[in-house]
């Protein structure tokens, strides 16, 4: 696998989970939780940024799938943001590629463990995004690494 920072994205309607990878790809962690505005897209401002900063090259987008595989409103929602990004990002003096990875399940299972560690509130809110952000990047990084196992 390449070295490089990898960026994930959870796509909510409100709010967009943003996780960074280490260097060699190994490990994600919590970014940030950006406020989502359809109207200026000025999250997709910001995470062109944070590619930026971080020097990622490769920015990993959950798919909302339902169990069965099928593809609802949330999963098209997620395509067109990701198109959205790719467009920014293809237009940014830091241009990289955009990815879409199957998230299902992501959301909730972040939102479990918070609960299960005792966070709650406005706390859990403002964190389940960056949780499900980085459940979606990890599972894509591992998935790329045994990938590349022989």
């Amino acid at each position: 696998m390449k070295r490089g920072v990898r960026i994930g994205v959870d796509v909510g309607s409100v709010r967009v989970g943003v996780a960074a990878s280490d260097p060699s790809g190994i490990l994600a962690s919590p970014v940030e939780t950006v406020r989502r505005d359809q109207r200026s897209g000025t999250d997709l401002d910001r995470i062109v940024a944070l590619v930026a900063e971080y020097e990622a090259i490769e920015v990993v987008v959950g798919l909302p799938r339902s169990l069965s595989g099928a593809e609802g409103a949330a999963a098209v929602a997620a395509r067109e943001y990701a198109a959205l990004l790719a467009e920014r990002l293809g237009d940014s003096p830091h241009p990289v590629p955009v990815e879409l990875s199957d998230e299902r399940l992501t959301t909730v299972i972040a939102g479990r463990t918070l609960s299960q560690r005792g966070v709650r509130g406005k706390k859990h809110r403002a964190v389940v995004d960056q949780a499900a952000a980085v459940l979606i990047l990890q599972a894509w990084l591992d998935a790329e690494r045994s990938a590349d196992q022989p």
